[in-house]
């Protein structure tokens, strides 16, 4: 009778034991944990329109056709996910940073955004280069407008539900419990992820700080509009800032990526190649910033990659997020950093 109470025991303690692990796998990672509605900015990005961003804004519109507002419609026969078939089938002979092949323009009275899909390191690299008028206009959303833990949703779904003309993946901040988490004025996380984040200031430069030496209410004190939190930084001041064999933890060297980047005066590029498939290899940290290099950027910063990279463009999916290489589709992610529209 002992030994089968002990059995029983031992049954029963097995059986807690795995309900504890896997509740707290699923909370860990799965249940959702909301903490904080998003509410309107509390800080107002920039001072105006600046004469010299009015120019360059006005500059772009003069030189192109009276047919700005396009995108090719297009979508990927053999995955059936969205992507601009017409604009790879032009790229095939497209192997140098230099030029790159339009395939999509926007312009309104505040924004100039035009988009090219480029050929290098045997991937295919999408780039949106984008002129506003203020800071504000450089914005970022959170899944379902609500700050919290396993909260997520896909990049073309944030886009659509905030009005984005154009949209990228951010820095998936509920997939870690520390890291700065500033956006669009409002702080939701102080502790530090002891890492180097992107501070978006409000007049619109970038700045890099390391979360260790800082606080997230200072950064917020002196101006912080954005703080994103992933990495690594990747060019400074126009110097490369990783290492040829630099990675982002565990990961393979050659990824899909995701990137912004600061080329002065309200004037930034966005990012995004493919990779892990047989028709994109996918780049490192280091060819990522050599290309950034090239497209003349001074400060640029890598955010979350992998199967969260993604692009979106006036409502169409233009890269092809994959995760492992075999099917693709879009990652559910805790954020954005967009463009909206105003047309």
């Amino acid at each position: 009778m002992k030994k089968l109470n002990k059995k029983g025991l031992g049954v029963l303690y097995g059986v807690l034991l795995f309900s504890f692990s896997t509740y707290a796998l699923l909370d860990t990672f799965i249940i959702p944990h909301p903490m904080q509605s998003v509410m309107a900015s509390n800080v107002v990005a920039g001072t105006g329109i600046k004469e010299s961003v009015e120019a360059a804004i006005e500059e772009k519109l003069n030189t192109t056709n009276s047919s700005t507002e396009k995108v090719a419609n297009n979508t990927d026969a053999t995955s059936g996910s969205t992507a601009n078939t017409n604009a790879s089938n032009i790229l095939t002979d497209v192997q140098t940073v230099d030029g790159g092949t339009v395939i999509g323009e926007y312009s309104d009275s505040n924004t100039s955004i035009t988009l090219k899909q480029y050929r290098a390191y045997d991937s295919n690299i999408y780039v949106a280069d984008v002129t506003v008028s203020d800071a504000s206009a450089l914005k970022t959303a959170l899944a379902n407008n609500t700050y919290g833990r396993n909260i997520t949703d896909t990049t073309s779904n944030m886009a659509e539900d905030n009005n984005a003309v154009l949209a990228i993946n951010g820095d998936y901040y509920g997939a870690r419990q520390s890291g700065y988490v500033i956006r669009n004025g409002n702080l939701y996380r102080n502790t530090s992820g002891d890492r180097d984040a992107l501070v978006i200031k409000q007049n619109g430069e970038f700045e890099f700080v390391s979360e260790g030496e800082t606080s997230a209410e200072e950064l917020l004190q002196n101006g912080a509009y954005q703080v994103l939190s992933f990495g690594p930084v990747l060019l400074e001041d126009g110097e490369i800032s990783v290492g040829e064999n630099d990675e982002v933890g565990m990961a393979m060297a050659s990824n899909p990526r995701t990137a912004i980047g600061y080329l002065g005066n309200n004037h930034y590029v966005f990012v995004v190649s493919d990779g892990r498939t047989s028709e994109s290899a996918g780049l490192s940290l280091y060819e990522l910033a050599s290309f950034m290099k090239e497209l003349g950027v001074a400060d640029a910063y890598n955010l979350d990659g992998g199967g969260s990279s993604t692009m979106v463009f006036k409502g169409e999916i233009i890269n092809n997020p994959t995760t492992n290489g075999h099917s693709n589709q879009e990652r559910s992610v805790s954020d954005i950093v967009y463009i909206g529209g105003t047309n």
